[in-house]
């Protein structure tokens, strides 16, 4: 690692001041990206500033027709909360097959999303639910913060607060999963909703999450597995390396979405 001045601040408004102050900082939630990152001299941050242990950042409320979750809440807090589970159990269920146990109990909703990770679950529930990003400083609906891969609509001086969940009226995540790593080579989310149809997809794509225009269209006709059966997603703009083609990758958006609606 290089040097760098390591700050714990107690409440998200110190948080907020000091990345405001500092020349280059970096913030840490759960670190599953960060710490890799600096381990491996990929970053040379002049600060890090360390919102982990944030108690107004950590909380999950079901309000109204939608779930908030705070930007700091852990995934196996998520996977296991009672108020996800009942309103919006594919989220639950995706929270629960991230990573493995240790990654769960570290890692957060915020830090998934503020990193943008092409292979990161997170981004398909919020493109998905058309969830809304609400930073320390405006709120961010889901189809405007995801720009490309490891690239938000994120100010240098933002920080995600949490971010709303409205409830669908059908909803599922499927996922191949990287035998290793255990994150997404291909994770679809459909859901239907007061926003319409829509299928998003993670793991795939060179521009990280991105939405099946056709899938969805064919969905609001008809919500059955055999409506996206012969659909096929172009590759040329899909990942391939030496986990899975971008041919493969293509076939596998297209049983993960057929096992998605199937199991809404």
């Amino acid at each position: 690692m290089y040097q760098f001045n390591y700050v714990r601040p107690t409440s998200l408004a110190d948080a907020q001041a000091l990345l405001a102050k500092a020349d280059d900082p970096k913030l840490l939630a759960g670190g599953q990206t960060l710490i890799p990152t600096l381990k491996q001299r990929l970053a040379m941050p002049s600060d890090v500033i360390d919102i982990g242990s944030l108690k107004e950042l950590a909380f999950i409320r079901a309000e109204g027709n939608a779930i908030m979750i705070g930007a700091g809440t852990r995934h196996y807090d998520v996977a296991g909360n009672a108020d996800v589970k009942k309103h919006n159990p594919a989220l639950a269920y995706l929270a629960g097959m991230i990573g493995d146990p240790a990654v769960r109990h570290m890692g957060t909703l915020g830090g998934s999303i503020a990193n943008n990770d092409p292979a990161a679950d997170y981004p398909a529930a919020c493109i998905a639910l058309d969830a809304k990003i609400h930073t320390t400083k405006r709120l961010i609906e889901a189809d405007e913060y995801f720009k490309g891969m490891f690239e938000t609509a994120l100010q240098p001086d933002e920080i995600i607060r949490e971010v709303t969940f409205p409830h669908p009226e059908k909803a599922a995540y499927e996922k191949f999963r990287n035998p290793a790593s255990r994150y997404a080579m291909v994770g679809v989310f459909v859901s239907k909703g007061p926003w319409g149809v829509r299928v998003a997809v993670t793991g795939a794509g060179q521009n990280g999450v991105f939405r099946v225009k056709a899938m969805e269209e064919a969905l609001a006709k008809n919500w059955s597995p055999d409506s996206v059966a012969s659909i096929k997603v172009p590759s040329t703009d899909l990942l391939s390396d030496l986990h899975g083609s971008a041919d493969y990758r293509a076939h596998l958006i297209t049983v993960m979405a057929k096992r998605a609606v199937a199991a809404s």
